[in-house]
């Protein structure tokens, strides 16, 4: 599923100082030789991003069994690490799949030999879909899904492949929902899409598919109401396209991110023992791989509070104190440009050396270099200059994509970590 030489080639990479945070000691090292020098996290460069190897594993191993007990298969979002060292962990755990959101991020995947890949998106870029087809056709082992909402873009698809390739392209109907993201609106406007697939020379249906994460953004009763009513509507439409037999031998109904897949496996994971073209449903979780401790630390239906077996952070920031200008006030050299900020900033875990930090310790805002640290007042003399805080940060899409290359420590609650591995991405 993954060419593993291509993975393991990464190791071979030299290493300079256009790769943030790692100690000048290491330029001109191979990262094998490096780490063979067993580093330690106190000797890199502040701000730093780092994963916890351990957790990482138990993450993977986590979703992997969660998936196999529910019946479903899993296709985790690879757009969330662009990290082919992370996919080829999940793909050797036994995900089905790897899912990507642009035609270059496939591209970069097939460059690792990701054997199948699910693109949640349309597909209409005549450079990248030219692409496809080729690959399509010089590599019979190669599966490739995407999306289509509308029967523009199943019309433009089309047009584009006119002189292209002998495979036909598997498309999946995508489903929205009322101010959500990209998606029919309505079930009549998807059939509508499925007849245009099924009637192309050039096309293929593949199955239904959609992403109900646009729809909620909590746990109220509300929000998972409207979660489950639409992945109702998911159902509803395969169940209209297999009465009127569009599909061919098989199809995928796809949902899922990493806030409501337990609902999708309660809303959908029936239609894959009902009559009819037999059907696999497909989780896209990504988030899981990492985990955080903001917004998917209380959304996910895999947290301490709602199974024995959760995901646990495997993700966190670094960064010392470099200014006490005022009481009551630190300012970290870590901001915008090093850890996410989108769904929430940065929560200080703790000061190397010492076990916790202040409860009433709180990053306010973050500049593009910089992040505010309050505190007490009357903690006058806590975080001198030069401290350095272990920070928890919300969101792994967005904190993957600010570095290249990540350090993996052995333990992140030891005091000074040892450095086991380091992940490149592909941004």
């Amino acid at each position: 599923m993954i060419d593993t030489d291509a993975v393991e080639a990464l190791s071979r990479r030299v290493l300079g100082p256009e790769y943030k945070a790692l100690p000048p000691r290491s330029w001109g090292h191979t990262i094998e030789s490096f780490l063979a020098t067993s580093p330690r996290l106190s000797e890199f460069t502040t701000p730093v991003l780092t994963l916890d190897r351990a957790r990482i594993a138990s993450n993977i191993s986590v979703m992997a069994e969660w998936t196999a007990r529910a019946g479903v298969l899993l296709a985790p979002h690879g757009k969330t690490s662009m990290a082919p060292q992370l996919w080829k962990q999940q793909l050797d755990a036994g995900s089905w799949a790897i899912t990507l959101a642009t035609g270059w991020q496939v591209q970069a995947a097939r460059a690792f030999g990701v054997e199948r890949i699910v693109l949640a998106n349309a597909e209409i870029d005549p450079v990248a879909l030219t692409w496809i087809a080729a690959e399509l056709d010089s590599h019979p082992t190669f599966e490739f899904y995407c999306w289509a909402d509308s029967v523009a873009t199943v019309h433009e698809m089309d047009r584009i492949l006119s002189t292209q390739g002998e495979r036909p392209v598997a498309v999946v109907v995508e489903l929205g929902g009322p101010h959500g993201r990209t998606g029919a609106r309505t079930t009549e406007e998807a059939i509508s899409v499925a007849r245009a697939i099924a009637s192309s020379p050039r096309l293929t249906l593949a199955g239904v598919g959609g992403y109900e994460g646009a729809l909620s953004h909590d746990r109220t009763d509300s929000g998972l109401a409207a979660v489950r009513t639409y992945l109702d509507n998911v159902a509803a439409l395969h169940r209209a396209l297999d009465a009127e037999g569009l599909y061919g031998e098989h199809a995928i109904v796809t949902a899922g991110g990493s806030a409501y897949q337990d609902l999708v496996v309660e809303r959908l994971h029936s239609l894959t023992n009902e009559e009819g073209v037999p059907t696999d449903v497909v989780l896209r979780s990504g988030a899981y791989v990492v985990h955080d401790d903001g917004f998917y630390s209380q959304i996910s239906p895999l947290t301490p509070a709602r199974t024995d077996a959760p995901l646990m952070s495997a993700m966190h920031g670094w960064a010392r104190t470099v200014s006490r200008p005022e009481p009551g006030l630190a300012l970290l050299d870590a901001g915008k440009r090093d850890f996410p900020f989108d769904e929430g900033l940065p929560v200080p875990q703790s000061v190397r050396g010492t076990e916790t930090l202040d409860s009433g310790a709180d990053i306010t805002a973050l500049n593009d270099q910089h992040a505010f640290l309050r505190l007490p007042a009357e903690d006058s003399g806590a975080l001198p200059v030069g401290s350095v805080v272990r920070l928890g940060l919300s969101h792994p899409c967005t904190a993957f994509d600010k570095w290249r290359l990540i350090p993996v420590v052995d333990d992140a609650d030891s005091d000074d970590p040892r450095v086991v591995d380091l992940v490149h991405t592909f941004f």
